[in-house]
């Protein structure tokens, strides 16, 4: 059985308990990106790097889209979309009729910052440019009907990171200080003075144990060290701005322990097959058609995203952790 190993910290006097009902407001990378019809293909809800700004009826007519390959890195509902149920149906949704609201401005092959690391393509935005952009053009739209004191921040950062930085000549756990002391300085503190009280922070997942890395001749990277350095720092920074700033609920979710336990006890979550993927999983379905397992008996949807239902089972535990954080 599946203990649950999280981590949430506190300040002192907390303006609010997260509710089941609690709207959100999303950063991050591929992992938590939803399309909108707005947004740049196979990236983000609005905006790319190279269209930085939007209007607020942009903002208001963007819908998230869920229709196939087009939709999430995974071809269907991530995390963020299940634990709000926002933008699960196919079609398109309107966040604002979601009983969840979800602002989603994740953007795919975010790293945290190009002082760091260069962007993926010319029109990719780092996650502290994320933050920039929603500050500058979606808080002041957003703030009518959105409460920021009882929205939560969902920030799962750190996947392209520990991957782009792997070939540098540097001490690494100095390297993630350096990076999410960052993430916290220009993307999370701005977000707190415009308002907002409540975060939640994801571990990296197991990506040691991608299909890629089980095979690599020279041994996963990033390995399992390297995975636990980042996440105890991401623990550490989480800890102490909840202990600076008193009015603050800093959640850290340990996506990693759980998603491994996931990996190591398959059975349990109706999963087939841990170590490989559908080489056909982005072509016309079923993929069956193509010798494959249909795509919700894996855990991994390619090389380096996990199926939409290995998705689905991390939002269901997520769940489980805010429901007794609200407590």
């Amino acid at each position: 059985m599946w203990h649950r190993l999280m981590a949430g910290f506190t300040g002192e006097e907390q303006a609010h308990r997260l509710t089941p009902l609690t709207p959100s407001i999303a950063f991050g990378d591929s992992y938590t990106y939803a399309q909108g019809t707005l947004g740049y293909a196979n990236s983000t809800f609005i905006g790319s790097n190279l269209n930085f700004s939007y209007t607020p009826d942009q903002l208001l007519s963007d819908r998230i889209i869920q229709e196939d390959v087009i939709s999430t890195a995974e071809r269907g509902p991530n995390w963020i979309e299940d634990i709000t149920n926002c933008g699960v149906k196919e079609g398109s949704t309107d966040p604002r009729t979601c009983k969840i609201q979800l602002w989603d401005f994740a953007f795919g092959g975010a790293d945290i910052s190009s002082e760091y690391l260069p962007l993926h393509h010319n029109w990719s935005v780092q996650l502290v440019n994320q933050t920039e952009q929603f500050l500058l053009y979606g808080q002041p739209v957003l703030k009518d009907f959105v409460d920021p004191k009882k929205t939560l921040v969902a920030i799962w950062i750190g996947i392209n990171d520990i991957g782009d930085s792997r070939t540098l000549d540097v001490y690494f756990p100095d390297f993630y200080e350096e990076l999410i002391s960052t993430l916290f300085k220009q993307a999370v503190h701005p977000v707190y003075e415009a308002g907002y009280k409540n975060f939640l922070f994801m571990k990296l997942p197991p990506l040691n144990r991608t299909p890629g890395n089980l095979v690599r001749a020279a041994g996963p990277s990033p390995n399992v060290t390297q995975i636990g350095w980042w996440d105890d720092t991401l623990d550490r920074h989480a800890s102490a701005f909840a202990d600076k700033n008193k009015d603050v609920t800093s959640l850290v979710f340990d996506s990693n322990t759980f998603l491994n336990y996931v990996l190591d006890h398959p059975a349990e979550y109706d999963i087939k097959n841990t170590t490989a993927y559908c080489p056909e999983y982005n072509q016309p379905l079923p993929v069956e058609q193509y010798g494959c397992l249909p795509l919700k008996d894996y855990f991994w949807y390619n090389n380096g995203h996990m199926t939409s239902h290995t998705h689905k089972i991390l939002a269901d535990e997520l769940e489980k952790f805010l429901v007794a954080s609200s407590k």
